[in-house]
């Protein structure tokens, strides 16, 4: 039988990926007492990164606000990796939203809206979270957008 949050996920039309395997020497999620920290999750889909390049030249806003929503994505199948079940999730505490940025890109906020849109759609208010939108130079694989999220749990 599937939970609460899975339903909602085939409700969205949205599946969860299989977890991203690490591109180094790191775990995709780890548990320390209550919470769930996620490594950042780049867009990856079956394996490859959709779009390559710097939001505000190669890559527009709103093709980022999309990976963003395939981080947050890759992020729930981490988080569930380590939580065993979407439905333990007490809240989505904090998200980090790093944006490979043309140098005149502004609009980090907006791109990192994408997975701070997911999260609410999906948990409803649990989703709801504190958050940074960062611009940087570069991110791993010339990625666009990476996502990180800490989580709170309840008890097993």
């Amino acid at each position: 039988m599937s939970g609460v949050v899975d339903a909602r996920l085939a409700e969205l039309g949205l599946t969860l990926p299989e977890v991203v395997p690490p591109l180094a020497s790191y775990q995709p999620a780890v548990q320390s007492g209550v919470y769930v920290y996620t490594a950042g999750q780049l867009p990856m889909v079956d394996g490859k990164l959709p779009l390559t390049g710097k939001v505000g030249a190669e890559v527009t806003a709103e093709q980022a606000k999309e990976l963003a929503r395939t981080c947050a994505l890759n992020a729930l199948a981490a988080v569930k990796s380590v939580a065993g079940d979407l439905d333990r999730v007490a809240r989505v505490v904090k998200v980090v939203g790093f944006v490979a940025s043309a140098p005149d890109f502004t609009g980090q906020p907006g791109v990192v809206n994408g997975a701070s849109e997911l999260f609410a759609e999906v948990l409803g208010e649990k989703g709801v979270h504190a958050r940074s939108a960062v611009g940087v130079a570069v991110l791993p694989l010339d990625a666009p957008v990476e996502v990180e999220v800490q989580v709170e749990l309840v008890s097993a």
